[in-house]
């Protein structure tokens, strides 16, 4: 069944058969949607973009200019990508050596944001919320609310829904400006509880 267009293509854009783009999504100057791949409403993907085959990106997903999103990548809704990210699928790639059957998934949940040049080894999720900073190379998971960057890159704290700092108090409670969310730090992780 073929879909009907509800989605803004510029003309330099190619758009294979066999996608789904979602409603209000919009694909800017020479970008290709690659067949197989589903992409939610309300997308923005930028000039020069690649979304290969089975790639998954969820609702309200921003892919900035020049990403390639290689197949085994998953991004649920509200997920930012910026310029020149990089992700991977396989380990240990070899141009002579066929591995399309050791493509590794990389699942980014709700609201990850990857900061620009940053590098995304395959085979990892990173948590909801979480903030990876330019340039960071990820090498490992990452958990929900934490903040990364550098290569090889470690986490340097916490970070709310709206992309602030976390501030614990004494009793691990910390509430982020912009939102009044209130997040509560137990065991090395954070949750938001209100």
């Amino acid at each position: 069944m073929e879909q009907q267009q509800e989605y803004f293509a510029h003309p330099t854009a190619i758009v294979d058969e066999g996608c789904f783009v979602g409603k209000g999504t919009k694909i800017w100057h020479f970008s290709h949607v690659m067949t197989g791949c589903r992409i939610g409403d309300n997308c923005n993907i930028g000039q020069n973009v690649v979304i290969s085959p089975d790639v998954v990106l969820g609702n309200n997903c921003k892919v900035q200019n020049n990403v390639s999103v290689y197949t085994g990548v998953i991004c649920q809704d509200d997920v930012f990508l910026g310029p020149s990210c990089v992700f991977t699928n396989v380990i240990n790639p070899r141009s002579a050596v066929s591995r399309k059957h050791e493509y590794r998934q990389t699942v980014l949940k709700c609201g990850a944001s990857i900061g620009a040049n940053a590098t995304i080894v395959c085979g990892h999720t990173l948590g909801k919320y979480c903030l990876i900073g330019a340039g960071a190379v990820i090498r490992q998971d990452i958990g929900d609310y934490e903040c990364w960057a550098g290569n090889p890159a470690v986490r340097l704290g916490f970070v709310g829904e709206f992309g602030h700092r976390l501030i614990f108090d004494d009793n691990g409670f910390a509430t982020e400006k912009e939102s009044n969310f209130v997040y509560r730090l137990q065991d090395g992780k954070v949750k938001r509880i209100k």
